[in-house]
């Protein structure tokens, strides 16, 4: 029997209890839910709408069902309609008459608002404490390659040289941006749905403050129908995922690349590559190719939910269930793929002197023998035609402007002299480029030490 079976006069069919159940992936917040109930059962006693007696076993009867769950003495029955049924029923099962005094001043649609809220906010900081570990591995590795000169890229095209540690310093910056993101995702859910009732409150005199305060939220949420029907924190969640995942992917497209013949920047360790079934030759980036497309699978997570309340009336609608199966993927893949890619960094292998060559042969220091032009009194325009002029005569004769005879840059300009080889060198390039945020291993050392700073900062 169903507890609101009152008003019905048949049994619900067993395909609708199958289709309407969500107990399979609900159950994930029974710690919350019996932290809620606990919460709620104290107010009630203390503002003397349950007796005190009733109340202590509630909660000596909701302690035991955590227990049992925790142990596996206890198993969630898959016949059970919610997490919520299952546990009011289990302890009626095992108190009596007072488990059946619990849910007074109290409707499933505050409930579940409570436990997710509950639940989404341990996970923010879950994910929270793996972006500063992600981080934290990025600054360190950037810390041991300030020299390691590479190119950077425009359009995927050789474009002016940096450093590997500049070029991990900005993946840092991206996922800082993410900390932030989640921060404010998890702020907002820092306000108690319990006591909005199922949409219009209630009028037992309860103490939404106390319950609020002892659930650890800021305050009670302020509007009832809002309380119950609000799904925005679940949205702005799975939007900060999703934002983690493209940078993730972004990443993951480099690293592929990377690994390649074809550019050979980096070798994955052994422990973070997989082989062909065919051909022995082959050693594949699984890992960063499996974010690159667990990105999309978020991507759905979130336009699940936003279209899922589009159009939904107030308060509570049973579409409204179909939330969590989408959040939680959300939640779980971020931190499957962050638990994951941070030691596939960590233990992956830089082949320095490939990224160097690949600087020397992309006259990536093109734009620095335009400068030293200038800057020996010529204009931009005019040094940046010859400077054009020079690559095409390298092009042509197999050189690169490090190589090209003094001769021919006299030639194209006599404002050149012997010291244009030390102003196109790519280390001298690089160190040059002291400008805030800039690639010089200075710039980058002071970039650096804002990630620690903000690392100490958000560590608790």
């Amino acid at each position: 029997m169903k507890m609101w079976a009152g008003r019905f006069s048949k049994e619900v069919d067993d395909r609708v209890n199958d289709f309407n159940s969500s107990i399979r992936f609900d159950c994930r917040m029974y710690e919350q839910d019996i932290k809620g109930s606990l919460a709620h059962a104290a107010m009630l006693a203390a503002q003397g709408i349950i007796p005190q007696e009733d109340a202590d076993a509630i909660a000596a009867g909701l302690e035991g069902v955590l227990a049992d769950l925790k142990s596996g003495a206890l198993v969630f029955d898959p016949g059970a309609e919610d997490i919520h049924m299952f546990v009011e029923a289990e302890l009626t099962k095992r108190i009596g008459g007072a488990g059946k005094r619990l849910h007074t001043a109290r409707s499933r649609n505050d409930q579940v608002a409570l436990d997710l809220r509950l639940t989404l906010r341990e996970e923010a900081k879950e994910i929270k404490a793996l972006l500063l570990a992600l981080i934290s591995e990025l600054r360190d590795r950037a810390a041991e390659h300030l020299d390691t000169v590479m190119p950077g890229y425009t359009h995927l095209q050789r474009a002016q040289p940096v450093t590997f540690a500049h070029h991990l310093a900005a993946y840092a910056n991206m996922f800082l941006r993410d900390v932030g993101r989640v921060s404010d995702a998890a702020g907002r859910m820092e306000f108690c749905p319990l006591g909005s009732g199922a949409l219009a409150g209630t009028t037992y005199p309860i103490d939404r403050q106390r319950t609020a305060a002892a659930l650890g939220f800021t305050a009670p949420t302020a509007n009832s129908l809002d309380g119950v029907s609000d799904r925005d924190f679940c949205i702005e969640l799975a939007n900060a995922i999703a934002v983690i995942m493209m940078h993730l992917s972004r990443f993951s497209e480099e690293i592929v690349a990377w690994c390649s013949w074809e550019f050979k920047f980096i070798e994955l360790d052994d422990a973070f590559a997989t082989g062909s079934s065919i051909m022995p030759q082959k050693k594949n980036p699984d890992v960063a190719e499996l974010v690159r497309g667990k990105t999309g699978r978020v991507y759905g997570d979130l336009m699940t939910l936003l279209t899922m309340m589009k159009g939904l009336p107030l308060a509570y609608n049973k579409d409204m269930q179909e939330d969590k199966e989408a959040v939680f993927d959300a939640v779980d893949t971020v931190k499957l793929c962050l638990k994951t890619f941070t030691p596939m960094l960590h233990t992956m292998t830089v082949l320095k002197e490939n990224m160097r060559a690949a600087a020397a042969k992309g006259f990536i220091n093109a734009t620095d023998c335009a400068d030293y032009l200038t800057k020996k009194g010529v204009p931009f325009r005019d040094a940046y035609k010859i400077t054009g002029g020079l690559v095409a005569e390298c092009i042509r004769r197999g050189l690169t402007l490090e190589t090209l005879p003094l001769e021919d840059y006299r030639a194209a300009s006599g404002a050149f002299a012997e010291d244009v080889y030390g102003a196109i060198n790519l280390e001298t390039c690089v160190k040059g480029r002291l400008s805030e945020g800039g690639p010089s291993p200075d710039a980058v050392e002071k970039q650096l030490a804002l990630i620690a700073k903000f690392l100490e900062e958000n560590q608790n």
